[in-house]
């Protein structure tokens, strides 16, 4: 049963106990569930009956994962995925169709980007960027043919803020949906659902699992919407396993208290990396001197654990990079260890130089993934390598 309460939700929130009772919720390493008789079967695959059939379409861990997301975020239904990227590509390739018009924020994953750009105009979907510093400009990019509103809040590797709450009030004068990628903040620090969104995905390969060890997706919002991604995902096969979920639904137990830990490291860092004589901007959501800090506060609870800065320039960066000693070099995020990524030579490699620019990734910015470790030791780390880095 639910019992309104963050922390409580996601510890309580497990399936049915078996016989046996356990205290944890099992294992269900199966590929496929039996039938009692013809009738059973016939009705199980009709969805007369609601059950498991086969864990491509659903499964008791996956199903538990997926109902305690659904809670956190207030949401009607939900489904999980192999990845985020699974849970980004279904949910886009099941609402859409060919003609059909995305706008998206500028600045987005990597992978989503080529998406946007190289994928689906194979299938006459195209797709109009807003500059996340200008988002009145939004309704100008609106086509007669437009579907969906996209938009990451906070940013990937930017950190840029978007108010959610009129990005909501847009979707719904001009009847659009509207789709909010909340894996920076997760659903501890913010709720998208609150504030307009109808669909919200999460990589939960990042602070959902928080410890570097198992990939993972999940998409929540409108029922109705879900369905259709359902529909979809269950004929092309991007199934979360049950070993994934079955870790996921446990770190949930633990997402409260890690993100405030997180979040409490990554805010000190970001103040002295402010400070800093060898650091030309930094950018964190908590922080005065972000862009956005009053949207900031009004949706999020806290400031996340991204910090992004920006060093004088790429082989700065390089060599901060290169100078780093106890901090990890790790293509992810949201870990117990602190991690720094370039993202111009990595995760955003990909784009041109001046799609870059256009959403503010220069050659020098550093995104700093903070973690859990002792805080001084990780500014003291941060602090050498700057420093080496400068001379």
């Amino acid at each position: 049963m639910p019992y309104d309460n963050f922390e409580t939700d996601a510890i309580r929130g497990q399936i049915a106990r078996s016989e046996f009772l356990e205290h944890t919720a099992p294992l269900y390493l199966t590929s496929s569930f039996i039938f009692e008789d013809a009738e059973d079967m016939r009705a199980s695959f009709t969805e007369e009956k609601q059950r498991n059939i086969y864990s491509r379409f659903s499964n008791p861990n996956t199903s538990e994962f997926v109902e305690k997301v659904r809670q956190m975020e207030g949401a009607e239904d939900g489904l999980s995925f192999s990845t985020g990227m699974a849970a980004i590509y279904n949910t886009f390739a099941a609402l859409l169709s060919s003609g059909d018009h995305i706008v998206s924020c500028g600045s987005v994953f990597g992978s989503t980007h080529t998406l946007f750009t190289k994928y689906f105009p194979k299938w006459n979907i195209e797709t109009t960027y807003f500059n996340v510093n200008d988002v009145a400009n939004i309704e100008s990019c609106i086509q007669s043919n437009t579907k969906i509103i996209y938009a990451e809040s906070p940013t990937n590797p930017g950190v840029d803020v978007l108010d959610l709450e009129y990005l909501g009030e847009v979707a719904k004068k001009h009847n659009l949906i509207l789709v909010i990628d909340n894996c920076f903040a997760t659903p501890y620090l913010q709720q998208p659902i609150k504030f307009g969104a109808d669909i919200v995905v999460h990589s939960a390969t990042k602070l959902i699992d928080g410890q570097g060890r198992v990939l993972g997706g999940v998409a929540v919002g409108k029922a109705e919407l879900i369905r259709e991604i359902y529909l979809f995902s269950r004929n092309t096969g991007p199934s979360l396993s049950p070993f994934n979920a079955w870790m996921l639904s446990r770190s949930l137990e633990t997402l409260a208290v890690r993100v405030d830990k997180h979040c409490e490291n990554a805010e000190k860092v970001a103040s002295f990396l402010e400070k800093h004589p060898n650091v030309e901007k930094v950018k964190y959501p908590f922080l005065k001197s972000h862009p956005q800090y009053e949207i900031a506060k009004k949706q999020m609870k806290k400031g996340g654990n991204i910090v992004a800065i920006e060093v004088k320039d790429l082989e700065t960066g390089r060599r901060f990079l290169d100078a780093i000693q106890m901090c990890t070099l790790a293509a992810n995020l949201g870990d117990t260890r602190t991690i720094v990524t370039h993202p111009a030579s990595t995760t955003h490699s990909k784009l041109s130089e001046e799609d870059r620019a256009a959403v503010g990734i220069t050659d020098g910015l550093v995104r700093i993934s903070v973690g859990l470790e002792t805080v001084e030791d990780i500014i003291n780390d941060i602090d050498q390598a700057l420093r080496v880095a400068a001379k």
